[in-house]
């Protein structure tokens, strides 16, 4: 279950909304994909006093540590978006207004978690 959750447009970079998703909490490790491998969020997460457990991207010179038998835990995640995929309205995004779009894949995602 998301404990937040961010809507983007689709061109921009995921990394950017990662600071905004972790202020006032206080996790022990942050699990992202390689898209989130950047140098300052690394820092952000440190900063929050939790551990990074991110994948190196493959052209990184110099690549973070990475914590494989943790990372596997993200599967979770990724489980819990082909859940909230099978809610139609979600997949195929039918309203226009933001506002209403929040509010339907939240009505899903507690559904999700009610079952």
């Amino acid at each position: 279950m998301p404990v937040r959750f961010v809507l983007a447009p689709g061109h921009r970079g995921d990394v950017i909304f990662g600071k905004a998703l972790l202020d006032g909490l206080r996790p022990r490790h942050v699990i992202a994909d390689r898209a989130y491998d950047a140098e300052h969020f690394h820092d952000t997460i440190l900063d929050a006093g939790a551990t990074p457990v991110i994948p190196p991207r493959p052209g990184r010179r110099r690549p973070h540590a990475c914590n494989w038998r943790l990372y596997r835990e993200r599967n979770l995640i990724e489980r819990f978006f082909a859940k909230l995929k099978q809610f139609r309205r979600v997949a195929t995004r039918y309203d226009k207004l933001l506002v209403n779009f929040r509010g339907f894949v939240l009505i899903a995602a507690i559904t999700i978690w009610l079952k």
